[in-house]
């Protein structure tokens, strides 16, 4: 009777569903085609050794002599890496003989796949078996997995990342959640666990936050799931600020250090020397992503020189524990929100938190407040700079807030008012509401603070709530006899007054403006009487009035260059060519307008101009385009949550007339909501 064949090789068989990570095993299926060692380098638990032993196992046909598990992470006497390869190749040990020319001479001639679990902390030995191993059999293929790569010649390398997070937005199908790699991990892992768990539409919400909370971690996920037995995903997910209390209790056949999250990244921390282990706990004050001067500014100290800063981050992303990405022209870096937890409790065990956050707070008031000239005559590329730092922002706020410090609080949160004006409108009340409950902040701040406020509520169209604020600005630049900020808050004041209706003061606070401003040179306060005047014109019907501040107000935008000006008085000159009936003019201002609201991402201007571009097709028989414009200016107009400008309304209302009467009701509201 025949035996069956037998198979070479020890890796051992799944015992739990592989999930996802299709392009990377592509990618190392392709990589081992050509190259004779790949190393899949990525941070504790991502799944670099689930995935080496998955693709040995799919090509170990393929070896005449099998493929075997070389696992490291017991080994600690460097000198012990050959006697394990040896170990797992079933090969004895001879006392009278070296290891490593024994076990050369055994693989000189062999045609195997090796898979080299867990060489990050034996990096320099394991480097040199590989290399010898390499040299002398030319039929041995070699995967190794790491947390840092090996640095041996001939190396290919395939960065492990965490799972594919779900994108987080509800209006996503239930199936196609199904689908995404880290809900599918948790789904599964979590029916094994309880024996009856599914995702539907009621937990859907609590098993998305948990995945992306976790960073896509494959084993803090799994560890996560096992917690279903005793937990609904709503518990689990409500108690992640104390994860590494919650994630514990990993399958008996796991690894030690497997076994709980915080085990899986204390055993990186290990590995680090004292500057990389002090460098690491300072980066948790960063909320998001963070720059090389901004490790410099607040994470340094006379231990840790700026000098050092570098060279200490470079060994902290090799080591897999930071993540580098490049933003224009700018690298940055981020600490998965995992190893951020991880860090502050070591910050905290080393007393140093609240210092830290005092020099972070410190740092990014100061900059912000240098940075305010900029914000408005360099606004695209100032935006960039938000865009990098405004998680760094948020954080420091939220600082600010919990110890109610509203003198740093208001000082920070008026000096990035264009990022609220232009991208935030909603979020900017909230921080400035919260803000000045707090207490108050310096007599510059506190003016900002309130003109602010009811400049943001002008642009939601709010103009109950803009008053109030608005009175206090000019009783505050009053009292501290600045003409420019009187001359902005009374501009601000008289729009505000025109979209209440109360034109009287309307015109008595603009009057009061020109007075104020006429001998004053200032950009601002010339651009904002030009604005406040436009929107008079509009609201009393004088649309001469309006072309003439406008054209102006254009030119002098053009001439300083802010962009964000020069987009609302585009929007003033569209506006009174749509009136005039110049349609080709108006279409002109609108999408010239429009260009750079997308640019800079204004939500409240792209609506108006939106609008106005729709009136224009109106006006011009196409009247499904004009459809279009309009349901795409309401749909933005709901994301910058702002109500339609009161001085819109007719014009809009004339081109949804203009549009239905074309091609009917039912045709325009498909077109609509196209």
């Amino acid at each position: 009777m025949a035996r069956p064949a037998r198979r070479l090789g020890n890796l051992p068989a799944e015992a739990t569903s592989f999930i996802g990570r299709r392009n990377e095993l592509a990618e190392l299926r392709g990589k081992l085609s050509t190259a004779r060692l790949v190393s899949l380098v990525g941070p504790g638990g991502v799944g670099k050794t689930r995935l080496a032993v998955r693709i040995g196992t799919d090509l170990e046909r393929g070896f005449r002599d099998g493929a075997w598990l070389v696992e490291l992470a017991d080994i600690r006497d460097a000198g012990l890496v050959s006697n394990a390869v040896m170990l797992a190749l079933d090969l004895r040990d001879q006392a009278a003989t070296e290891p490593l020319p024994l076990l050369l001479a055994y693989v000189r001639d062999k045609q195997l796949l090796l898979v080299v679990d867990n060489c990050e902390h034996l990096l320099d030995a394991a480097g040199k078996v590989i290399g010898e191993i390499m040299k002398a059999a030319p039929g041995v293929r070699v995967i190794a997995t790491s947390r840092e790569l090996l640095s041996v010649d001939g190396e290919h390398i395939i960065p492990i990342p965490p799972l594919a997070l779900p994108s987080g937005q509800q209006a996503e199908p239930l199936g196609q959640l199904r689908q995404n790699e880290a809900v599918m991990l948790f789904t599964e892992r979590a029916a094994a666990a309880s024996g009856r768990f599914d995702l539907t539409e009621s937990n859907r919400t609590a098993v998305v936050e948990i995945c992306r909370r976790l960073d896509g971690l494959p084993l803090a996920i799994e560890l996560a799931a096992v917690r279903t037995r005793v937990l609904t995903v709503e518990q689990i997910r409500d108690r992640l600020n104390d994860r590494f209390g919650l994630l514990t209790g990993g399958g008996r056949a796991a690894l030690p250090r497997h076994q709980t999250l915080r085990t899986t990244i204390e055993w990186s921390h290990d590995l680090l020397n004292a500057a990389e282990r002090s460098m690491l706990k300072r980066l948790c004050v960063f909320a998001g992503r963070f720059t090389l001067e901004d490790v410099e500014s607040v994470c340094t100290s006379d231990a840790l020189p700026a000098a050092q800063s570098l060279a200490v981050l470079s060994s902290l992303v090799d080591k897999s524990l930071l993540t580098k990405e490049d933003v224009g022209a700018v690298a940055c870096y981020r600490l998965h929100e995992t190893m951020r937890e991880f860090a502050r409790l070591k910050l905290r065990e080393a007393g140093e938190e609240e210092q830290l956050e005092e020099r972070a707070t410190e740092y990014y008031r100061s900059r912000c407040r240098q940075s305010v000239e900029e914000s408005r005559y360099r606004l695209f590329e100032w935006l960039q700079w938000m865009d990098l730092e405004m998680d760094n922002i948020r954080a420091v706020l939220g600082r600010c807030l919990s110890r109610r410090d509203s003198l740093n609080g208001l000082d920070l949160a008026t000096s990035v008012g264009w990022y609220w004006i232009t991208r935030a409108t909603t979020e900017g009340v909230r921080w400035l509401d919260d803000l000045l409950a707090c207490g108050s902040g310096s007599p510059d701040a506190q003016f900002w603070a309130y003109f602010l406020r009811g400049f943001l509520a002008v642009l939601k169209a709010d103009p109950t709530a803009a008053r109030p604020v608005l009175e206090r600005a000019v009783g505050t630049a009053r009292e501290l006899s600045e003409p420019l900020f009187l001359s902005q808050a009374l501009c601000m004041a008289s729009i505000a007054g025109n979209m209440a209706g109360d034109r009287a003061s309307a015109m008595r606070l603009l009057d009061e403006a020109v007075i104020v401003i006429s001998p004053l040179k200032d950009f601002p306060a010339r651009i904002s009487l030009l604005q406040a005047q436009a929107l008079n014109g509009f609201f009393g019907g004088d649309t001469e009035a309006v072309k003439a501040a406008a054209t102006e107000g254009v030119r002098l935008s053009r001439d300083a260059g802010d962009l964000y000006s020069l987009e609302m008085m585009l929007l003033n000159r569209g506006g009174t060519a749509l009136i005039a009936g110049d349609l080709e003019q108006a279409q002109g201002f609108y999408r010239e307008g429009l260009t750079i609201a997308q640019r800079l991402d204004d939500r409240v201007a792209q609506y108006a101009l939106l609008d106005g571009l729709g009136c224009v097709a109106a006006g011009s028989a196409q009247p499904r385009v004009a459809a279009q414009l309009l349901g795409a200016a309401d749909t933005v107009r709901t994301q910058a949550g702002a109500s339609l400008i009161p001085i819109l309304a007719p014009m809009i209302a004339y081109a949804e007339e203009v549009a239905v009467a074309a091609i009917g009701q039912s045709k325009f509201d498909a077109a609509l909501n196209a």
